[in-house]
């Protein structure tokens, strides 16, 4: 018992010396710190844009507004100084995570990506310690890209039925938002990148605090070629350009994910129709052909009703940054 409490106030004080020269952490507890560091805050991940397919509008605005920004804080200052916060909303499975680690990425950026689940607590109060902790080590760490999944479960709209917890975190999140803003508006390189597939659910307080709002809309018609030839090009298969082109003519309302599940049913094809799997050798295994997209598309069906889309245009007429 003994050892472990030593070894304990060893760690917080590597903690504590580590960070003795930044006023900004002399406050926040180091076992959260610790955490945050452990679990949330990632290496700047390794993706550009062309890891994206499509989406042209949302990347050339990201990258004016966002991304050069944070690389050239020096000449966007004044009215020209980045929003800090952006969101990024549209249907399930359209690049939406993706988007904000290639913001990280190319920004050099120290990347953070939370969930409501990884501030929560069954603790009283130590959600509202998380999200200081949060953004107390961003600044230290600065630039930096703090990515909230499903943003709208952490900041739905105010009830007067809601638990008291919820409504404390997301009071203490929208305070270090604004104070991301108001602190040191010069020196703050930190942005927010919330994604949602419910943005009409997300509280007005917190709408207003983003921005920039962009629709990710599902992949058009290249953007799906470009899908299919990425996540072929490591595969053994005979399709012609005019074969996935075809492909693409017959998945109409699909989404990034959703391209992703039937190239990978596809490509089962080959697998069914081997005897026994045990005794066969990787090289005797047939290529990818356009009759197993054909099967594949009898198995994986656009996962996007119309009637979302609607909901998501008509919402993006009202409050979105549109092209």
């Amino acid at each position: 018992m003994k050892n472990s409490y030593v070894s304990y106030n060893q760690k917080i004080n590597t903690l504590k010396h580590r960070n003795e020269i930044d006023e900004r952490l002399k406050n926040v507890d180091p076992k959260m710190i610790e955490m945050i560091q452990n679990e949330i805050m990632e290496q700047s991940p390794n993706i550009t844009w062309d890891d994206i397919a499509g989406l042209e509008h949302a990347k050339k605005t990201i990258q004016e507004v966002v991304t050069w920004p944070l690389l050239r804080p020096d000449i966007f200052t004044g009215l020209r100084s980045p929003p800090k916060g952006l969101l990024l909303f549209g249907p399930p499975g359209t690049g939406k995570t993706l988007i904000g680690k290639c913001i990280a990425s190319e920004s050099g950026s120290t990347f953070f990506s939370i969930s409501s689940s990884s501030l929560t607590s069954k603790w009283v109060g130590d959600g509202e310690k998380m999200v200081r902790a949060l953004f107390a080590v961003a600044r230290v760490n600065q630039p930096a890209v703090v990515f909230v999944d499903e943003i709208d479960s952490l900041l739905t709209q105010r009830t007067d039925g809601e638990y008291e917890a919820s409504r404390r975190i997301k009071t203490e999140f929208l305070v270090q938002f604004d104070g991301v803003k108001t602190a040191s508006l010069e020196e703050d390189r930190i942005l927010l990148v919330g994604a949602t597939n419910r943005p009409q659910e997300i509280d007005e307080a917190a709408r207003r605090r983003f921005r920039k709002r962009l629709y990710i809309p599902l992949p058009e018609h290249e953007g799906r070629f470009a899908i299919v030839k990425n996540l072929l090009s490591n595969q053994k298969h005979s399709l012609t350009d005019e074969q996935i082109h075809e492909i693409c003519r017959k998945t109409i309302g699909y989404s990034g994910s959703d391209m992703d599940g039937l190239c990978r049913e596809a490509a089962l094809g080959p697998i069914r129709i081997i005897g026994d799997i045990r005794t066969i050798s990787a090289d005797d295994v047939r290529s990818i052909n356009y009759q197993d997209f054909l099967d594949a598309l009898t198995q994986v069906r656009a996962s996007v009703s119309d009637r979302d889309l609607e909901l998501y245009q008509k919402w993006n007429q009202e409050y979105g940054s549109l092209s």
